[in-house]
């Protein structure tokens, strides 16, 4: 069994033990181990840095930073058994400074600045987009904080493994795919209610 194999077989409880020793592997030079991790606790990561209220393209700034700090202390992190801790708490941290720096009113980047005046943006069909998104933020704003955080991690993340999520979430394996889809139907529901919602 491949140490990746493994990793997506134990139970949630015995995940600290399978990262800790994907990380003595990954230590040891093991490509495959080090894969392991990041298709692991990605998910994870994703969702910390959503949870602190970072838009996607920040958010996966932050996810990519942390597993480069990760390389960086590959072989300086004392606790094996407490990768997961240390990887979110990395990811958090990383959240904290960039949301920093948004307060702090960083240069606008000129592309955004240069598209946002150019004559040839099509207003129309910009004004649709807002009036739709704003319609899908005030659906997603309406459902419950646990629906919202699910959808945001399942949104963002290609086939997320649903034994990190559950751990992430709290909640259990089994639950996720019907949760999931309740909250999904709900968020249906009430943008079909909403009249600016165009189908």
């Amino acid at each position: 069994m491949t140490a990746a194999a493994g990793a997506d077989t134990v139970p949630a409880e015995g995940r600290a033990a399978v990262l800790a020793g994907l990380l003595e592997k990954a230590r040891e030079g093991d490509r495959g181990a080090l894969d392991a991790i990041v298709r692991e606790v990605n998910p994870l990561l994703w969702h910390v840095a959503r949870a602190q209220g970072l838009a996607a393209e920040p958010a996966a700034d932050v996810v990519q930073t942390t597993w480069l700090v990760f390389v960086r202390h590959l072989d300086t992190i004392r606790t094996p058994q407490a990768l997961l801790g240390w990887l979110a708490t990395t990811a958090r941290r990383e959240a904290w400074r960039l949301l920093r720096q948004e307060r702090a009113g960083a240069d606008p980047d000129s592309e955004v600045v240069e598209h946002a005046l150019s004559p040839a943006a099509d207003v129309d069909e910009q004004v649709l987009t807002h009036e739709r998104d704003r319609a899908l933020w005030r659906a997603l704003q309406a459902v419950s904080d646990r629906c919202r955080r699910l959808l945001r991690v399942v949104a963002l993340v290609d086939r997320p493994d649903y034994d990190v999520l559950a751990e992430a979430m709290g909640m259990p394996r089994g639950s996720i795919g019907p949760t999931r889809g309740r909250c999904l139907a709900k968020v249906r529901e009430l943008l079909l209610a909403d009249p600016t919602w165009s189908r």
